[in-house]
């Protein structure tokens, strides 16, 4: 069950915004390259874990290294390239 890479990060934008009950968000707010940290969406620490759950419960894939979590969770588009190689 292959899905697109756009059809994946649309996916994972309404995930992002249910998953972390950001009310204020929509797919359409957020951007494939924008920062899910800091100046971006505005995560924190507290969001990394539920991201974390997140990505095992609905992809199969398990971030278990801090070092990969900050790589993998910069932006919608490293995520989705995170999930597409790890499936």
């Amino acid at each position: 069950m292959s899905t697109e890479p756009t059809e994946l990060k649309q996916e994972l934008k309404a995930r992002i915004i249910q998953h972390l009950n950001l009310q204020d968000r929509t797919v359409e707010s957020i951007a494939d390259d924008m920062p899910l940290f800091g100046e971006g969406l505005g995560l924190d620490s507290i969001d990394v874990l539920e991201l974390i759950v997140l990505m095992d419960r609905h992809y199969g894939v398990r971030i278990s290294d801090p070092q990969q979590g900050r790589t993998v969770f910069q932006s919608v588009n490293s995520m989705a390239e995170h999930i597409e190689k790890n499936r």
